[in-house]
């Protein structure tokens, strides 16, 4: 069973990203506030769950929380900022959507820049310690497949409705066959990841 707080006294807000590792697309992250006392027994770490569990907590978390919000940074800035300071900005732009201030931020990860005056706590694999930041890792993990997965219309050769930009085997022949598209990260070195095979 997940943990509900870190701080009894303090609304916590967990934070989490998804996409970091892609090759393509942008990266997506999400702030929770759940209630002190929340409970909830299927809510894990989005890595450890199904498309079909995560879809079902999805609205049961918007709908319990006390505040959620997702933001994105698209591949272009995260080019022009490398991806840890990208994850980083769409956590905090996330924060500042919230309804709610949160006066503990719950991170998960182990890097984070501070934000405005809100102190925050970087946890290792947090998301598979507080619900607060599992909930945020389900949020910005489905958010981020409902994007890969619309703009997998307009580019299906790389496969983003399975794959969701991932480095992938079929993706990374595909980027060989036909090159890269305006969705793809530059940083990312194409032949390095092409001399994976």
């Amino acid at each position: 069973m997940l943990l509900s707080y870190f701080t009894k006294d303090l609304i916590e807000a967990g934070c989490d990203e998804a996409g970091r590792g892609c090759l393509a697309g942008p990266v997506f992250a999400a702030a929770v506030i759940l209630p002190k006392d929340y409970e909830n027994k299927f809510l894990n770490d989005s890595k450890k769950l199904s498309d079909k569990q995560r879809r079902t907590l999805r609205p049961i978390i918007e709908k319990d929380a006390i505040a959620w919000a997702v933001a994105t940074i698209d591949n272009e800035e995260i080019d022009q900022i490398n991806i840890l300071n990208a994850s980083i900005k769409a956590m905090q732009q996330a924060v500042s959507q919230l309804t709610t201030k949160p006066q503990l931020l719950l991170i998960d990860g182990n890097r984070f820049k501070k934000y405005k005056d809100i102190p925050h706590q970087c946890i290792i694999r947090g998301d598979s310690i507080y619900l607060s930041i599992a909930a945020a890792s389900i949020l910005a993990k489905t958010y981020r497949d409902d994007f890969m997965i619309s703009i997998h219309k307009q580019y299906p050769d790389y496969n983003w409705a399975q794959n969701k930009g991932y480095p992938t085997k079929a993706h990374r022949l595909a980027i060989q066959k036909i090159g890269i598209c305006p969705f793809h990260r530059k940083t990312f070195n194409i032949s390095q990841q092409l001399a994976l095979f």
